[in-house]
C-alpha cells in the first residue's frame, strides 16, 4: 500500500510539473504576441489554457482521493495540502497568461501597448518568463536558492507594475484611453503572475523545509 502512495504522490508532482512547462509557454508566447501583434499566437495560448485546467482539475480529484482514502498525516499531508495550492497557484498563472493573449486578440490589427511603454513591457515580459522558467526548475529539483531568486523576479516586476503608472500619470503620456487602460490592466496581470509565482516557491520551500514563516495564505 505505502508504494502505491507514493507512486500516487510522484504523479502529483509529475502533474505540477507539467502544468508549469506549459503557464511557461504561454506567458512567453503570450508575451511575444503582446509584442509582435501576433493573432494566431495569441489564440493558441487562449486555447491552450484549457489543458492547464484540465490537469489541475485531473490533481484536485487525485490530492483529494488522497486525503479522503489514505488519511495522511505529518509530511505526507503537508504533500498533498501544498499540491493543492500549488496547483491553484500555477492554474491562475495560465489564466493571467490567457488574460493578456485576450488583450492582443482584442486590439488586432493593432498593437495593444504604445511606444512609450513598450520598453516597460519588454522588462515585465523578461521578468515574468524568468520567474516561469524558474519555477519548472524549482518544481524539478526543489532548490531554495531558485526559490529565493523567484522571489527577487516578483520585486522586479512589482517595481515596473508601479514605473506604468509613473508612465501613465506623466503630463507627457500620449495614451488613449484604451491604452491607458491596457497598460494598467497588463502590468496587473503581469504583476499578479510573480505574486503567484512567489506563492509556488513559498509552498515548495515549506515542504523542504517544513516552515510556515513566510507562506502567504494568496
Amino acid at each position: 500500500m505505502r508504494a502505491i502512495f507514493e507512486q500516487e504522490l510522484e504523479q502529483v508532482g509529475e502533474g505540477l510539473l507539467q502544468m508549469a512547462r506549459h503557464v511557461q509557454a504561454g506567458v512567453r508566447d503570450a508575451s511575444t504576441a503582446l509584442a509582435s501583434a501576433d493573432l494566431q499566437l495569441a489564440e493558441q495560448v487562449i486555447a491552450a489554457d484549457d489543458a492547464i485546467d484540465a490537469i489541475e482539475a485531473e490533481l484536485d480529484e487525485r490530492c483529494v482521493t488522497l486525503l479522503a482514502r489514505q488519511q495522511p498525516v505529518a509530511t505526507d499531508l503537508r504533500v498533498i495540502v501544498s499540491g493543492l495550492r500549488i496547483s491553484a497557484s500555477i492554474e491562475r498563472m495560465g489564466d493571467l497568461a490567457r488574460h493578456i493573449a485576450q488583450v492582443t486578440r482584442m486590439r488586432y490589427p493593432e498593437q495593444a501597448i504604445p511606444e512609450q511603454a513598450r520598453e516597460t513591457f519588454a522588462a515585465l515580459a523578461e521578468a515574468a518568463n524568468r520567474a516561469a522558467t524558474d519555477i519548472v526548475a524549482l518544481l524539478e529539483s526543489h532548490d531554495l536558492e531558485l526559490a529565493a531568486a523567484i522571489e527577487s523576479d516578483d520585486k522586479q516586476l512589482d517595481e515596473l507594475h508601479q514605473r506604468t503608472f509613473t508612465t501613465t500619470l506623466s503630463p507627457d503620456w500620449r495614451g488613449t484611453t484604451t491604452e491607458t487602460v491596457d497598460v494598467t490592466l497588463l502590468a496587473r496581470f503581469y504583476e499578479r503572475f510573480g505574486d503567484h509565482a512567489v506563492s509556488v516557491a513559498q509552498r515548495i520551500s515549506y515542504l523542504v523545509t517544513g516552515d510556515l514563516d513566510g507562506v502567504s495564505s494568496d
